[in-house]
C-alpha cells in the first residue's frame, strides 16, 4: 500500500477546517513528456516550496513536482505551531554534539522563525500568524523542569521571550483542570499552516518556478545531469532536492530507514461563541508535556482546533473525530456535547533522535526531512539550507547534516512494530502519570 493514495483521493485536499476555509488554485497541470532545469524539487510542501522560491529568486530554472496538490501532506495539515529551538532540547543537544554545535543548532532555529515571519511579511501571505505558545504541564515536577529550561535559555543563550507560569497563570491562560503550570514563549507562534502553504507556492511560481502537481516521481537516475522520472514524463536536472517528508515511500532507502512515517489528527469543534474563554483566554497555542503530545488553539471563528493520539502504518482510523475527542475531553471535559465538525488526518515523519535529517544523497542530490512535530518553521528553513547549498553557501545545511542520524532498528522492515512498541510504552507511562 502506499502512503500518497492510502487515506486520501487523489489530487483532493482531505476535508479539514483548514481547507475549508482557503481558496486553493485551480490544479496545475501534470508533468507530460520531459522537461529540463536547474533543479528539480520533489514534493510542494514547505520544504520544497521554500527551496523552489528561494533558488528561483536567485535565477535558477526551478521544476517542482508534486504528486497531489501543493500543501497536501503534513504541510497543510498540522498544527501550525511555529516553535522556538529544534526539536531535540538545547540541553540535550549539547550532549548530543557539543556547545559549539548546539550553539549552531540554536541560532538556525531561531534563523526558522525570523524566516518564516519573513516571507510571510514580504509576500503578503494572508496567514494569520500570531505570536505565542504556552507549554502545559500535568504536574509541579514537570512544571519546575520547565521553568528550569526557560531560565537555562535566558542564561546560555539569551532567550527571554519565556514566562514562567505557575498554575494559577496557566489556568488564567488556559482554564483546564488538567495543568499545574507551564510557560508562555511570545517569540514562538501560530498560523493557518494550509494558507501558509498556499502562499509560498504563489510566491514561488511568481519568482518563476513551474510547479507540477499530480506528478508522482517513481525513479530517480543519479548522474550529472540527474533524471527525475514521473508517470507522465521527465526531468533532467543539474541538482535534485528530496522534499517528500513522510511521503517518501522506497524512493531512497537510506533516508528510509532514518525518516518515519507516523499519522496525527486534530479534530474542529462546532463554533463554541461564550464557551472559548472556558478554553482559551488569549490568541496563543497550546502544547502540553504528554509524550504523545496534545496541542491546541483557538480558530478565528471561535472553534477548538484540538490535535492528539497518533497511529503507525497505513491507514487512518475509520473514525478521527472519536480519536481525538478522547484526549480533547480530558483536557476540556465541559465540552463533552460539543459538535465536532471537521476530523482529519496527516502522515508527518520522525527520526531516532527527533532532529530532522538532512543529507547529501549523491554530489547533486540533497534530502531534509523528518521534522518530528517541528515542521513549520524548519521545514522553511531547511528548504532555504538547500537552496544556499546548491548556491555555494553549504554551513548550515552541513551543521544539520552532522547531527547524528541512527537509523532505526531493523531497518525499514522492523522500524513500525518497534515504534508501535515504544509508543505504546510511553502512552502507558502519559495515563498512570497523568
Amino acid at each position: 500500500m502506499d502512503l500518497l493514495y492510502a487515506n486520501d483521493r487523489p489530487g483532493e485536499y482531505p476535508d479539514s477546517w483548514y481547507a475549508a476555509t482557503v481558496t486553493p488554485p485551480a490544479p496545475r497541470q501534470p508533468l507530460r513528456g520531459e522537461a529540463r532545469a536547474d533543479v528539480c524539487v520533489v514534493g510542494a510542501g514547505y520544504t520544497g516550496l521554500s527551496a523552489a522560491l528561494h533558488l528561483a529568486e536567485r535565477g535558477h530554472d526551478v521544476v517542482v513536482v508534486e504528486a497531489h496538490r501543493a500543501g497536501f501532506g503534513a504541510s497543510g495539515r498540522n498544527g501550525g505551531q511555529l516553535g522556538t529551538g529544534q526539536r531535540m532540547e538545547q540541553e540535550s543537544l549539547e550532549r548530543l554534539v557539543g556547545p559549539d554545535d548546539a550553539a549552531k543548532l540554536w541560532a538556525l532555529a531561531e534563523e526558522a522563525k525570523a524566516l518564516v515571519r519573513d516571507l510571510v511579511a514580504r509576500h503578503a501571505i494572508d496567514c494569520r500568524l500570531t505570536d505565542g505558545i504556552a507549554h502545559a504541564c500535568f504536574n509541579r515536577g514537570e512544571a519546575a523542569e520547565e521553568h528550569a529550561h526557560a531560565d537555562f535559555l535566558a542564561d546560555r543563550y539569551g532567550y527571554d521571550r519565556i514566562r514562567k507560569l505557575d498554575t494559577e497563570a496557566l489556568a488564567a491562560l488556559c482554564p483546564s483542570p488538567a495543568y499545574r503550570g507551564g510557560t508562555l514563549d511570545m517569540g514562538a507562534g501560530h498560523l493557518h499552516p494550509l494558507a501558509y502553504a498556499l502562499g509560498l507556492a504563489r510566491a514561488a511560481e511568481t519568482a518563476g518556478a513551474r510547479i507540477h502537481e499530480g506528478t508522482r516521481v517513481h525513479d530517480i537516475d543519479h548522474g550529472t545531469p540527474a533524471v527525475v522520472h514521473t508517470d507522465g514524463g521527465r526531468v533532467r536536472a543539474d541538482h535534485v532536492i528530496l522534499a517528500c517528508n513522510g511521503y517518501l515511500g522506497g524512493l531512497e532507502g537510506r533516508v528510509a530507514e532514518r525518516v518515519m512515517p507516523i499519522n496525527n489528527f486534530i479534530a474542529a469543534t462546532e463554533p463554541l461563541g461564550a464557551e472559548v474563554s472556558r478554553v482559551l483566554t488569549r490568541d496563543i497555542a497550546v502544547a502540553d508535556s504528554k509524550f504523545v503530545i496534545n496541542y491546541f488553539r483557538l480558530s478565528d471563528d471561535g472553534r477548538l482546533l484540538f490535535g492528539g493520539g497518533e497511529s503507525y502504518g497505513y491507514r487512518f482510523p475509520r473514525d478521527i473525530a472519536a480519536t481525538v475527542r478522547k484526549p480533547m475531553l480530558k483536557i476540556f471535559p465541559h465540552l463533552s456535547e460539543a459538535r465536532i465538525d471537521y476530523a482529519w488526518g496527516g502522515t508527518l515523519a520522525i527520526t531516532m533522535k527527533r532532529m530532522p535529517f538532512l543529507a547529501r544523497l549523491a554530489t547533486n542530490v540533497l534530502s531534509a526531512s523528518g521534522y518530528s512535530g517541528h515542521g513549520v518553521g524548519t521545514a522553511t528553513h531547511a528548504g532555504k539550507l538547500m537552496a544556499d547549498a546548491i548556491g555555494g553557501a553549504a554551513e548550515g545545511f552541513d551543521t544539520l547534516a552532522r547531527v547524528p542520524a541512527p537509523a532505526f532498528p531493523g531497518g525499514r522492515a522492523l522500524r513500525t512494530p518497534l515504534l508501535v512498541l515504544a509508543m505504546t510504552w510511553f502512552a502507558l507511562r502519559d495515563r498512570l502519570g497523568h
